[in-house]
Order: C-alpha cells, then sequence, then structure tokens
C-alpha cells in the first residue's frame, strides 16, 4: 500500500506537502492575544484577504513556519481537545441546554500511519466521518467523533478492518483502535459545525500553527472583531483552554500598535517618532516569554496593539518610512518608553523607578504648552479618612491621618516623595511612582493644598531653618517658633493659601497637577506639537531621549 500511494501522489502533487516558510528578513514576534485567565476554548479565524489555511508549526527557535497540509475553508475554528458541544453556532466545553451537535473526545485511530497530510486526507475522504490528524509527528487518519470510549470501542469492534477502494480498482485494508482525549490537543472544525478537518497533538512539544495563505497578496484575517496579520500559535502545552499567539513580521506589528498609541491623524513626524518607540521597545520585551512564550502582549502592561483596523495611509507610511530604524545607546537598544504628557517637564527613570538611564533624563519641555491638551489640568480631592483608608489598603501602619504633603520634588519640579502624617504624629512616606499609584493621580507633576504640611502648598513649620542667638543653625523639628519684630517677639503661624473650591485643612486635602502618565521618555502630544513646529522625528527623539543614536535594526 505504501508503494502505491507513494506512486500515486508522485504523479498527482507537483511539490511536497512539508514546505518550511522562512521569516523575511526582519524579525518576527510572537505577541500574546489571549493567554493564561483568558486563553480560549476555542478560537475561529476568517479570511479577509487571502483564501485558505496552511497548517504546521512555528519552529520554537528559528520561528520559521514548517507546513504539513492545508486547508481551503474561508472560516475555521480551533478547539481544545475533548468533547464538546454545538449550540447556536457557539462551542462549549460542557452540555447546554440547547444543543445542536456534538464533536465526541473519542475516535478511532487507524494504525496504519501515513508519509504525508495529503496521504492521510485522501485515505480519510475514502471513509465516513474520518480526518486526517497530526499525533507525536505522525500523520495519522481518525475516524467517528464519540462522546465516551463505549461508543468509539463498540464502532471498532463491528469494523474490525476498513476496506477502501483504490483508483486501480484494488483495495486496502486497515485495522484501528480507540483513541481517548488529550490534554494537549487541538481539534479544527468548519466554524460553527461539527465537521471536523483535522486534528493535531505532539504532547505539547510542538504547537498548531495555522498560517493564513494570502495568495498573491499578504493575507490579513479577523479574528475576535480584528484584523490581523500574520499567522497565529496554539499553545497548550499542559492542558487547559488555547493560549492564541499572533506571530507577525515586526513591522506588521508596529502597523497594528502605532494608530492605538498615537492618533493616526496627527502630524507623519509624530507618527514616525512612535513608530520608532514602538519598534525599539517591542524587541527589547521579553518579560511574558517564561511563562507563555510569547514576546509581548497587547495591552498597556506592554503597549497596545489590535491589528490593521485602525491603520491608514499616514500610519502605515510612517512605519514603512522609518522600517528597520531603531534608537540605542551605547551599541545597546534603549527604552523607548512614553507617555501621554509631562506636565511641563519630563523625568529621569530612577527618580520614577528604581534604575537610572542616561538616555531618560528629564527635562524641562517648552513644546506642549505650544498647543492644546485636553484634559491637559486635573483636580484629585481626598478627606483624611480616605488617605487612611488608601495607606492601610497598601500596608503601611498608620492612624488617623491629619496632614498630607509634598516632602520632596525632583529637579525638574516633579513629585518625589509624599509624606503622610497621623494624629499621633506618626508619618508614612510614599516615594517615587507609588505617590502616582497611591493617589490615582494622572502624572508625576502636581501639587497638594489643604495638606497641614511643609511642601507643595501645604501649611507647617517642621523642616524650616532657623538661626539661634548663638549663631548656630539647625532644622526646626516642630512645635513653636517665634520671630522678632518692631512690635516685639510674636508666634510665627504659616497658614496654608487653599484655593477657592478646595478643601480645607481640617477635612482633607486637594491635588491640583498637569500632563498624563508617567513621564519618563518621550511625550506623545510633545511630539505632536514639535512636529508641528516643523521638527522631523529624530529631532523629536533625541529631545526627549538624551544622547541616542537613530540606526538600522541592530541583529
Amino acid at each position: 500500500m505504501r508503494k502505491f500511494l507513494r506512486t500515486f501522489f508522485l504523479c498527482m502533487l507537483a511539490a511536497v506537502t512539508m514546505t518550511v516558510y522562512a521569516r523575511a528578513a526582519e524579525d518576527t514576534l510572537k505577541v500574546g492575544l489571549y493567554y493564561g485567565s483568558t486563553a480560549l476554548f476555542s478560537a475561529n479565524l476568517q479570511n479577509f484577504q487571502g483564501s485558505g489555511y496552511r497548517l504546521g508549526w512555528f519552529d520554537e527557535n528559528t520561528r520559521e513556519f514548517v507546513q504539513i497540509g492545508a486547508l481551503t475553508q474561508e472560516k475555521i475554528s480551533m478547539t481544545a481537545g475533548g468533547t464538546f458541544y454545538v449550540s447556536g453556532g457557539a462551542y462549549s466545553k460542557t452540555r447546554p441546554s440547547r444543543v445542536d451537535d456534538a464533536v465526541g473526545g473519542y475516535h478511532v485511530e487507524l494504525d496504519e500511519a501515513f508519509a504525508t497530510f495529503d496521504e492521510a486526507a485522501y485515505v480519510a475522504a475514502q471513509f465516513q466521518d474520518a480526518f486526517p490528524a497530526f499525533i507525536n509527528n505522525r500523520h495519522r487518519v481518525r475516524l467517528g467523533s464519540y462522546e465516551s470510549q463505549a461508543e468509539a470501542a463498540a464502532a471498532a469492534a463491528t469494523c474490525e478492518t476498513y476496506t477502501w477502494s483504490r483508483p486501480d480498482g484494488g483495495s486496502q485494508r486497515f485495522s484501528g483502535s480507540v483513541v481517548s482525549p488529550s490534554a494537549t490537543g487541538v481539534t479544527v472544525t468548519v466554524t460553527a459545525t461539527s465537521d471536523v478537518l483535522f486534528q493535531f497533538d505532539c504532547s505539547g512539544a510542538k504547537s498548531l500553527g495555522v498560517l493564513p495563505d494570502g495568495g498573491a497578496g499578504k493575507a490579513l484575517t479577523w479574528f475576535k472583531g480584528y484584523k490581523w496579520y500574520g499567522g497565529f500559535e496554539y499553545r497548550r502545552s499542559t492542558g487547559g483552554d488555547l493560549n492564541v499567539i499572533n506571530v507577525v513580521p515586526l513591522e506588521d506589528y508596529v502597523k497594528g500598535v502605532l494608530p492605538y498609541e498615537m492618533s493616526p491623524s496627527w502630524p507623519l513626524e509624530a507618527l514616525k517618532a512612535q513608530a520608532v518607540c514602538a519598534r525599539t521597545y517591542a524587541l527589547l520585551q521579553s518579560k511574558h516569554y517564561a511563562g507563555y512564550r510569547f514576546d509581548v502582549c497587547t495591552t498597556t502592561d506592554c503597549q497596545v496593539y489590535r491589528g490593521a483596523n485602525q491603520a491608514n495611509g499616514l500610519t502605515d507610511r510612517a512605519v514603512e518610512e522609518t522600517a528597520g530604524v531603531l534608537a540605542s545607546y551605547g551599541g545597546k537598544l534603549a527604552e523607548t518608553c512614553y507617555y501621554s504628557s509631562n506636565g511641563g517637564a519630563s523625568e529621569s527613570s530612577e527618580n520614577v523607578w528604581s534604575y537610572p538611564q542616561p538616555y531618560l533624563v528629564g527635562k524641562e519641555d517648552p513644546y506642549e504648552r505650544t498647543i492644546d491638551i485636553p484634559d491637559y489640568s486635573y483636580t484629585v480631592r481626598y478627606t483624611y479618612q480616605e488617605l487612611t483608608d488608601l495607606l492601610k489598603k497598601k500596608g503601611h501602619s498608620i492612624g488617623k491621618v491629619t496632614s498630607a504633603y509634598v516632602s520632596r520634588t525632583t529637579p525638574t519640579g516633579n513629585v518625589a516623595e509624599l509624606t503622610f502624617r497621623d494624629s499621633a504624629g506618626k508619618t508614612v512616606t510614599v516615594a517615587k511612582e507609588d505617590c502616582r499609584w497611591l493617589l490615582s493621580t494622572r502624572s508625576m507633576r502636581f501639587t497638594i493644598s489643604g495638606g497641614g504640611g511643609s511642601s507643595g502648598g501645604s501649611a507647617g513649620l517642621e523642616g524650616m531653618w532657623t538661626i539661634s542667638g548663638g549663631g548656630v543653625t539647625e532644622v526646626l523639628q516642630g512645635g513653636e517658633a517665634y520671630v522678632i519684630t518692631p512690635a516685639g517677639t510674636e508666634l510665627l503661624q504659616q497658614q496654608p493659601a487653599v484655593p477657592s473650591g478646595t478643601a480645607a485643612s481640617g477635612t482633607g486635602v486637594t491635588i491640583t497637577g498637569t500632563g498624563y502618565g508617567h513621564g519618563v521618555g518621550m511625550s506623545q502630544y510633545g511630539a505632536k506639537a514639535m512636529a508641528q513646529l516643523g521638527k522631523t522625528y529624530r529631532e523629536i527623539l533625541t529631545f526627549y531621549f538624551t544622547g541616542i543614536t537613530l540606526e538600522g535594526a541592530l541583529h
């Protein structure tokens, strides 16, 4: 039978089925779309540009796509292996009240292994309810989908041998045995139906890869309401649902980031600056790789990526005209952090996070003020009880807060530390970006009024310098202080200037600030302002990232 099949397929096929599709010259990224707690039981694909899908896997080291077969259907679904149910076109792992159909997790598998996907598919086509499968690196044929092992065993017992008619007029007999559901298997069906097209299970050593076929053009595929470039990987290495990963060329990835991280209608040079930031930032990310085997996620935890839905000619042009350009410092990729606006001055990385970078240096920003920025200023009010609750929620030991103030600022005027004092005189100090997270402020650039403290517009005498009658200078540690006036000595009292409408010092504080974001790196609104003033993307980036160089991809 082997000799006949090989001869038959050599005559019918012009090329060998298994094909390696190498990456383009640019890097390939793996982007986690759904994973962990968001992993999917079933995931649908639909062609938007192109037709059909290639089946195989993405090599773990080279990220090349290894093709073993192909499907011509426009809509396919990948579902975690085992028994599942079809109801109203949706798939469910538990039996719903209404069941249109079911795909059982038990099958009869022919004992014969086949050399190629096409051989297995050809043989499967000779039987009812049969389909090709790739199981532990061997091509197989499986028949039927049964909800129980007993049903599958009964089917196998009634057909101890399976016979199909060959094109040459002869026949071939096969035997089969029951196979059970696997914790690492993936079933491919025609979307919204129980028609099984293919099964893949390599016991977690390989993950099913699906590469949409773009034909003569570039494939673009619907998934979860968005259009995506590249292919898809379905990881189920330890059981559970499917971790869905988009495997995409770097430049196509940047096209899917740009219109979501910056308005697609902004000036071209600002978009170019953002494209370089997004490209460089993506190549540095690897925090998700150890746990989930992908490089970047799709949220603000990395940078927002939603495929091609919002891309337009201008954003694509910004990516294409900066293709391969990366920001570096000292021969290494730079951390190209960015944010919406800084409120008047950016900040050095060590004043917000924990480590200094020579190119992430805070500086006065003269550009933001040249344009209108929505919601540039903000006000937040807290009662002292609310501040007490916030601090305790964060694990701080403190009594009822009675004062709060900015106790230290950075050289550029942003908040570096906040101090809170309770009724017993105990203080708690919060530093760096924890200040922003604790008070839910939009930026690191704000002041506190009505807080009864000694800085940032608040009241109090502690921390002031005094000169004694003997000429000794010292820091005032609290208590009372007196000054000499023409009328004699008077008790020194410093009252806060509380703006109209702010909380009084006896009840709480009012926070007023400007900007939005952590303030480290590039201001996006600043980039827009610079572009409107005629600055190039290179001038924008070298202003916000001190001492960087811009060059082609670093390999």
